[in-house]
C-alpha cells in the first residue's frame, strides 16, 4: 500500500504482489502525470529448460514420515537433452546453475508439488570452498607446528611436569547421590500381596519371555525393531524403571499382551514427586509413587484430566502442574496402545507397496487371504492358551513353536524391511546391557576413587598411591574402550551415525571429553580424573527424563555424508569445551584452598591446570569454527546458501566469538592472570549450552529435527548459577590474597 504524492494531492495505491506474481502492472494518474508501476516477484530465466517427468516421495515401512523426496527431471536446451534425478543433498550442476531438491507440498488430495531452488554463484562457491579450505588448514597446522602459542603450551606444560612429581586436586568436591525410589504402599483394590501372588503365577520365564521379544515389530515411525526394544521404552518411560516388581521388560510385555484387563488393575503408571493436585483429581494418595489405568477414568470411562490436558496444551508456556500432565498423558497411550495389542505389528502385509505390518486386531482389515489370513488370526490366540499350560509345566515347546511360525512368516513376506538376525541380537544384547548407564556409575566411582587418593598424593609419595593410580588410569582407559565400543554398536544397530539427536549427542560430547581429557592430560592425573568425574556427569544427565534413547530414523535432511562430518566436529568440539569448564572449577577450587604454608605448590598445579585448560579451550575452538563453516558448506549443498542467521548457526559463532575473546584475554592489560582466565572459561560454557541445549528446546529453526521436548528452563540452571558466583567470587577473595 502506498501514498502516492505530486505537489499538494496524494493518491493511494494498491498493488498485489506474491511469489509466482510477475506481471502485475497499475496505471494510474495524479493531477497532469501518468503513472506505470509494477510491484511482486522478478523473473529470472535460466538458460535452459527443466521439465518434471515424476516425484517420488519414500516413507519410512508402514509410516507417512519421509525417507526421502526426489525429482525426476529432463534438462534440456539448445546443446543437449538429459535426464537426471534431484534429491536432497544430490544437485543439478548444469551452466553454472546449481537445482536443489529444497522441499515438497501436498497441494491437495491427489496433487503433490516438489518445490526446486536455484543457485547461479559457480565463480563464488569455488573461490568461497578454498578460501574455507585455506582456513582449515591454518587452523589445523597451528595446534602442530612450532612457534605457535599452542606448541608454546606444550613445552610449558612439559616444563611444569618436570617441576613435579605429582599432582593434586582439592578434596572437598560434592558427590552426585541419586535419589532412591520409595515403593508406595497406597490402598488399591488389589492389595500389594495378591498383586504379587497373581504376577507369580502368570509370569512366564525370562527365557521364553526373550524368545517372544526377539520377533520383529514395525513402530509408528517405520523403524523395524526387536519387541524387546519397545518392551524396555515400555517400562522405562511408563514406569520411569528398568524393571518393574523384579520382571524384566520383556516378561512384562508378555503379561500385558496375554492379561490387559489385569495390567489395567496394576499400579503401573509413574506419578512425578510432590505433585499432588493430580494424585487427589485421581483419587490416590498423596505419597502414591504410580497409579492404575483405571484411575485415570470415570465409572462412565471418562478422562478425568482431559479438560485440563486440553486446556495445557493449548498454552505455550505450561507451568509445572500442566507439564506433569502432559507427561502423564504420554504414559496412559503409550499403556494404552500396550493393553490394546495394536502397538505390536508384528505381521507384514503380503506384496504390499509400503511394506506394512500390521497387529493381530488390525488383520481383519489388512485384506490377508486364504492360510495366511488363518494363520495371522489365529496364531496369537493359540500361543496364549498353550502359554497357559507351559506356564503350569515349565515346558514351553509348543509355545516355541508358535514363534518361531510367527519369525518364518515375518521372514517371508517382511524381507524387504526386516533387519538380519545379527542385528536382531545386538540390539537385545544393547538394551539389556544398558551399557551407558552403567558406564556413569563406573566413570563416577573410578573419578572419586581418583580424586581421593591423588589429593593424599599431595602430602605423602608413597609408591602405592602413585602405582593405584595409574591401574585406575588404566581401567578409565578401558572404560572410554567400552564408551567407544557402545557408540559403534548403536551406530550399526540404527544404521546413522551415533549424534543424530539430542540424547546421542550427549553421549557422544562424553565420549569427546574423555578422549581429549586422555591426550591432553596423558601427564596429569588431575586432568584424568577431572575428565572422567566430567564423563560420568555427563552420561548421569543424558539419562534423565528429557532425553529420549530411543533409536529413530533420520529426516531426509540428515541422510547423508555432512552428518558424519559436520555433525561430529560441531559436537566433539563442546567436548574441550567441557573439559575446559571443569579444569576451571578445580582450578578455582586450587585458589580457594590455598593457604601460606601450601602456596608454592599449589601455584604448580594451579598452573598446570590453566595451561591444559588453554590447550583445551583451543582446540575446542578450531574445531567450533571448522564445523560451522562445514555447516555453511553442507547448506549450500542442501540449500544453496551458506548462511541463514538460524538460531543454531547464531549461536555457534556468538560461541566463536566469546571463546576467541577467552583466548585473547591474555593480551588486555587487567584481564590476565589464571583466576581470569579458569572463571571465563565457567561463563564461556554458557554459550555452549544454549548453542547445544538452548536452541533446540526453546527456538524454532531448521536445526529443529535434532530437538527433544519442549522445557521450560529447569531449577537446576538456577543451582548451578548460585554455585558459579559463590565459587566466583570465594576465589576471588583469595586471589587477591595470596596470587594478585
Amino acid at each position: 500500500v502506498f501514498d502516492i504524492s505530486v505537489g499538494e494531492e496524494t493518491k493511494r495505491v494498491n498493488f498485489y504482489g506474491g511469489q509466482f506474481n510477475v506481471n502485475n502492472q497499475e496505471n494510474f494518474s495524479i493531477g497532469d502525470l501518468n503513472f506505470r508501476a509494477w510491484y511482486g516477484a522478478k523473473q529470472l530465466k535460466t538458460p535452459f529448460n527443466v521439465k518434471l517427468n515424476d516425484f517420488q516421495l519414500e516413507k519410512y515401512p508402514g509410516s507417512e514420515n519421509a525417507a526421502s523426496f526426489a525429482s525426476e527431471v529432463t534438462i534440456s536446451s539448445s546443446e543437449e537433452t538429459f535426464d537426471f534425478r534431484i534429491f536432497m543433498n544430490h544437485i543439478l550442476n548444469y551452466k553454472g546453475y546449481r537445482l536443489f531438491q529444497a522441499s515438497y507440498a501436498n497441494a491437495g488430495q491427489t496433487i503433490e508439488q516438489t518445490h526446486l531452488s536455484v543457485n547461479h554463484d559457480s565463480w563464488g562457491t569455488a573461490i568461497t570452498y578454498f578460501g574455507y579450505l585455506l582456513l582449515f588448514f591454518g587452523l589445523t597446522a597451528s595446534l602442530f607446528i612450532k612457534n605457535t602459542r599452542f606448541h608454546n603450551l606444550k613445552k610449558t606444560l612439559s616444563k611444569l611436569n618436570n617441576k613435579k612429581s605429582t599432582l593434586s586436586i582439592f578434596f572437598g568436591l560434592l558427590m552426585l547421590a541419586a535419589n532412591a525410589q520409595q515403593n508406595s504402599h497406597q490402598s488399591k483394590k488389589l492389595s500389594e500381596q495378591q498383586i504379587d501372588s497373581i504376577l507369580k503365577k502368570i509370569i512366564v520365564s525370562k527365557e521364553h519371555a526373550n524368545k517372544f521379544s526377539s520377533l520383529v515389530i514395525q513402530d509408528a515411525g517405520g523403524r523395524m525393531k526387536p519387541a524387546h526394544t519397545f518392551a524396555s521404552e515400555l517400562v522405562r518411560k511408563v514406569a520411569h524403571t528398568d524393571n518393574f516388581r523384579g520382571l524384566t521388560p520383556s516378561q512384562i510385555l508378555v503379561s500385558i499382551t496375554e492379561t490387559p484387563m489385569l495390567w489395567i488393575n496394576i499400579p503401573f503408571i509413574y506419578l512425578e514427586k510432590g505433585n499432588k493436585e493430580i494424585r487427589k483429581i485421581i483419587g490416590v494418595s498423596e505419597d502414591a509413587k504410580y497409579a492404575r489405568l483405571i484411575d485415570f477414568y470415570t465409572e462412565k470411562g471418562t478422562a478425568k484430566l482431559n479438560d485440563i490436558l486440553i486446556a495445557a496444551q493449548k498454552k505455550r508456556i505450561q507451568n509445572k502442574f500442566e507439564q506433569d500432565i502432559i507427561k502423564i498423558e504420554r504414559r496412559l497411550w503409550l499403556l494404552t496402545q500396550a493393553t490394546g495389542g495394536t502397538i505390536l505389528k508384528i505381521y507384514p502385509i503380503p506384496n504390499d507397496d509400503e511394506n506394512r505390518w500390521v497387529s493381530q486386531p488390525e488383520t481383519l482389515q489388512a485384506g490377508f487371504s486364504g492360510t495366511d489370513s488363518v494363520f495371522v488370526r489365529q496364531s496369537l490366540p493359540v500361543y496364549f492358551q498353550l502359554l497357559q499350560n507351559s506356564k503350569k509345566t515349565g515346558d514351553y515347546t509348543e509355545t516355541n513353536q508358535i514363534l518361531d511360525g510367527i519369525k518364518k512368516f515375518q521372514k517371508k513376506f517382511g524381507a524387504k524391511v526386516m533387519p538380519n538376525e545379527e542385528k536382531i541380537q545386538l540390539e537385545i544384547a544393547y538394551n539389556k546391557t544398558n551399557i551407558f548407564v552403567k558406564l556413569s556409575k563406573y566413570y563416577a566411582c573410578i573419578s572419586l576413587l581418583m580424586i581421593i587418593l591423588v589429593f593424599f598424593q599431595i602430602f605423602t609419595n608413597k609408591k602405592w598411591i602413585h602405582f593405584t593410580i595409574k591401574g585406575f588410569i588404566v581401567v578409565v582407559i578401558f572404560l572410554f574402550i567400552t564408551h567407544a565400543l557402545g557408540l559403534i554398536a548403536r551406530w550399526y544397530i540404527s544404521g546413522n551415525a551415533p549424534w543424530s539427536n539430542a540424547y546421542e549427542t550427549v553421549i557422544f560430547v562424553g565420549f569427546a571429553s574423555m578422549m581429549f581429557g586422555l591426550i591432553l592430560g596423558k601427564r596429569s592425573s588431575l586432568t584424568i580424573a577431572a575428565t572422567t568425574f566430567l564423563t560420568s556427569v555427563i552420561l548421569f544427565f543424558a539419562h534423565q527424563q528429557w532425553l529420549d534413547p530411543e533409536i529413530a530414523n533420520l529426516v531426509p535432511v540428515l541422510n547423508s555424508w555432512w552428518l558424519w562430518v559436520h555433525v561430529s566436529i560441531i559436537v566433539a568440539s563442546y567436548g574441550p569445551f567441557a573439559l575446559g569448564l571443569i579444569l576451571g572449577i578445580f582450578a578455582l577450587f586450587l585458589i580457594i584452598f590455598t593457604n601460606c604454608s601450601n602456596k608454592k605448590k599449589m601455584l604448580l598445579y594451579l598452573k598446570e591446570l590453566t595451561t591444559i585448560n588453554e590447550m583445551a579451550l583451543t582446540v575446542g575452538l578450531v574445531m567450533l569454527t571448522i564445523g560451522n563453516f562445514l555447516g555453511g558448506m553442507w547448506a549450500n549443498e542442501s540449500w544453496g546458501r551458506y548462511w541463514g542467521w538460524d538460531p543454531k548457526e547464531t549461536w555457534a559463532l556468538i560461541s566463536i566469538m566469546i571463546y576467541a575473546f577467552v583466548l585473547h584475554m591474555r593480551l588486555i592489560p587487567g584481564l590476565r592472570g589464571n583466576y581470569t582466565f579458569n572463571l571465563w572459561s565457567i561463563l564461556g560454557f554458557a554459550s555452549i549450552m544454549m548453542t547445544y541445549f538452548g536452541v533446540n528446546f526453546y527456538l524454532s529453526g531448521l536445526h529443529s529435527y535434532a530437538s527433544g521436548d519442549k522445557v521450560i528452563t529447569p531449577t537446576s540452571i538456577y543451582y548451578c548459577v548460585s554455585f558459579v558466583f559463590i565459587l566466583g567470587l570465594t576465589a576471588w577473595f583469595k586471589n587477591k590474597k595470596f596470587y594478585k
